[in-house]
Protein backbone atom coordinates (compact mmCIF):
# COMPACT_ATOMS: atom_id res chain seq x y z
CA UNK A 1 0.00 0.00 0.00
CA UNK A 2 2.63 2.34 0.88
CA UNK A 3 4.95 1.47 -1.93
CA UNK A 4 2.14 1.69 -4.48
CA UNK A 5 1.06 5.62 -3.34
CA UNK A 6 4.88 6.85 -3.24
CA UNK A 7 4.89 5.61 -6.36
CA UNK A 8 1.47 7.30 -7.51
CA UNK A 9 2.71 10.50 -5.39
CA UNK A 10 6.04 10.51 -7.52
CA UNK A 11 4.66 10.01 -10.83
CA UNK A 12 1.66 12.83 -10.34
CA UNK A 13 4.60 14.97 -9.50
CA UNK A 14 6.54 14.41 -12.58
CA UNK A 15 3.54 14.70 -14.82
CA UNK A 16 2.69 18.40 -13.17
CA UNK A 17 6.80 19.33 -14.11
CA UNK A 18 5.48 19.25 -17.65
CA UNK A 19 3.46 22.13 -17.52
CA UNK A 20 6.99 24.21 -17.47
CA UNK A 21 8.19 22.77 -20.13
CA UNK A 22 5.10 23.36 -22.27
CA UNK A 23 6.09 26.69 -21.97
CA UNK A 24 9.99 26.39 -21.65
CA UNK A 25 12.59 27.00 -24.61
CA UNK A 26 13.30 23.40 -24.40
CA UNK A 27 10.09 23.13 -26.15
CA UNK A 28 10.65 23.19 -29.72
CA UNK A 29 7.34 23.78 -30.35
CA UNK A 30 7.79 27.37 -28.56
CA UNK A 31 10.71 28.31 -30.71
CA UNK A 32 8.90 30.58 -33.39
CA UNK A 33 5.71 32.23 -33.23
CA UNK A 34 3.53 33.54 -36.50
CA UNK A 35 5.19 35.00 -39.49
CA UNK A 36 4.15 38.19 -40.82
CA UNK A 37 4.59 40.87 -43.43
CA UNK A 38 7.80 42.60 -43.34
CA UNK A 39 9.70 45.32 -45.94
CA UNK A 40 11.17 43.89 -48.33
CA UNK A 41 14.58 43.22 -48.18
CA UNK A 42 17.17 44.47 -51.35
CA UNK A 43 18.04 41.78 -53.43
CA UNK A 44 21.66 41.01 -53.79
CA UNK A 45 22.75 40.25 -57.47
CA UNK A 46 21.78 37.59 -58.55
CA UNK A 47 23.77 34.10 -58.21
CA UNK A 48 21.10 31.44 -58.51
CA UNK A 49 21.60 30.30 -62.04
CA UNK A 50 19.14 32.70 -63.44
CA UNK A 51 16.46 32.05 -60.78
CA UNK A 52 14.48 35.08 -59.47
CA UNK A 53 13.00 35.90 -56.34
CA UNK A 54 9.25 35.02 -56.32
CA UNK A 55 6.74 37.59 -56.43
CA UNK A 56 4.65 37.49 -53.27
CA UNK A 57 5.67 35.47 -49.84
CA UNK A 58 2.53 34.53 -48.92
CA UNK A 59 3.12 32.42 -45.85
CA UNK A 60 6.24 31.04 -43.27
CA UNK A 61 6.51 28.53 -41.12
CA UNK A 62 9.40 27.07 -39.08
CA UNK A 63 8.51 23.48 -38.26
CA UNK A 64 10.15 21.32 -35.58
CA UNK A 65 12.63 18.26 -36.99
CA UNK A 66 14.71 16.08 -35.26
CA UNK A 67 18.32 17.61 -34.83
CA UNK A 68 16.93 20.99 -36.28
CA UNK A 69 13.97 22.45 -37.79
CA UNK A 70 12.71 22.94 -41.48
CA UNK A 71 12.10 26.60 -42.42
CA UNK A 72 8.94 26.24 -45.20
CA UNK A 73 7.76 29.06 -47.35
CA UNK A 74 4.38 29.58 -49.48
CA UNK A 75 4.96 31.83 -52.37
CA UNK A 76 3.09 32.94 -55.34
CA UNK A 77 4.86 33.61 -58.40
CA UNK A 78 3.28 36.30 -61.56
CA UNK A 79 2.40 33.04 -64.15
CA UNK A 80 1.79 29.37 -63.38
CA UNK A 81 5.11 26.75 -64.49
CA UNK A 82 7.64 28.12 -62.38
CA UNK A 83 10.29 25.89 -60.65
CA UNK A 84 13.60 24.75 -59.55
CA UNK A 85 12.57 26.54 -56.15
CA UNK A 86 15.05 27.43 -53.29
CA UNK A 87 15.60 29.40 -50.19
CA UNK A 88 18.83 31.17 -50.32
CA UNK A 89 20.56 32.12 -47.50
CA UNK A 90 21.73 35.71 -47.77
CA UNK A 91 24.66 36.82 -46.31
CA UNK A 92 25.37 40.11 -44.24
CA UNK A 93 22.23 39.40 -41.83
CA UNK A 94 22.97 40.33 -38.28
CA UNK A 95 24.09 37.46 -35.93
CA UNK A 96 20.54 37.21 -34.36
CA UNK A 97 18.69 37.04 -38.06
CA UNK A 98 18.71 34.48 -40.67
CA UNK A 99 17.47 36.05 -44.13
CA UNK A 100 16.25 33.96 -47.09
CA UNK A 101 15.66 34.82 -50.82
CA UNK A 102 12.60 32.69 -52.29
CA UNK A 103 13.71 32.03 -55.88
CA UNK A 104 12.92 29.99 -58.78
CA UNK A 105 13.00 29.53 -62.48
CA UNK A 106 10.68 31.72 -64.91
CA UNK A 107 9.02 28.62 -67.76
CA UNK A 108 9.17 29.35 -71.43
CA UNK A 109 5.72 29.47 -71.73
CA UNK A 110 3.44 30.64 -69.19
CA UNK A 111 0.08 30.68 -68.16
CA UNK A 112 -2.06 33.16 -66.12
CA UNK A 113 -4.37 31.24 -64.06
CA UNK A 114 -5.46 31.66 -60.61
CA UNK A 115 -3.66 32.89 -57.65
CA UNK A 116 -4.13 29.46 -55.52
CA UNK A 117 -2.95 27.49 -59.25
CA UNK A 118 0.27 29.29 -59.05
CA UNK A 119 1.72 28.45 -55.45
CA UNK A 120 4.84 27.02 -55.04
CA UNK A 121 6.07 25.63 -51.72
CA UNK A 122 9.74 25.44 -50.93
CA UNK A 123 11.70 24.03 -47.51
CA UNK A 124 14.76 23.84 -45.63
CA UNK A 125 16.73 22.21 -43.13
CA UNK A 126 18.83 23.95 -40.44
CA UNK A 127 20.53 22.60 -37.37
CA UNK A 128 19.50 23.59 -34.09
CA UNK A 129 23.11 24.59 -33.44
CA UNK A 130 22.87 27.30 -36.02
CA UNK A 131 19.57 28.05 -35.16
CA UNK A 132 20.41 29.01 -30.61
CA UNK A 133 21.30 32.25 -31.45
CA UNK A 134 18.70 33.03 -34.42
CA UNK A 135 15.74 35.51 -32.84
CA UNK A 136 14.27 36.32 -36.31
CA UNK A 137 14.07 34.17 -39.87
CA UNK A 138 13.06 36.24 -42.41
CA UNK A 139 11.88 35.24 -46.18
CA UNK A 140 12.05 37.70 -49.17
CA UNK A 141 10.17 37.98 -52.28
CA UNK A 142 10.56 40.59 -55.19
CA UNK A 143 7.52 42.44 -53.59
CA UNK A 144 7.75 41.63 -50.37
CA UNK A 145 8.70 39.60 -47.50
CA UNK A 146 7.44 37.37 -44.25
CA UNK A 147 9.20 37.53 -41.24
CA UNK A 148 8.95 34.99 -37.65
CA UNK A 149 9.95 35.94 -34.50
CA UNK A 150 11.28 33.42 -31.62
CA UNK A 151 8.45 33.90 -28.39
Amino acid sequence: MRKSLLAALAAVMVVSGCATVRESRLNPFNWFGRSERAAAVPAQPARDGGRIPVAQVTELFVEPASGGAIIRAKGVPPTQGWYSAELVREDGAREDEMIFRFVLKEPQDAVQGTPLSREVTVATFVTTQRLEAIRTITVTGSDNARSIRRR
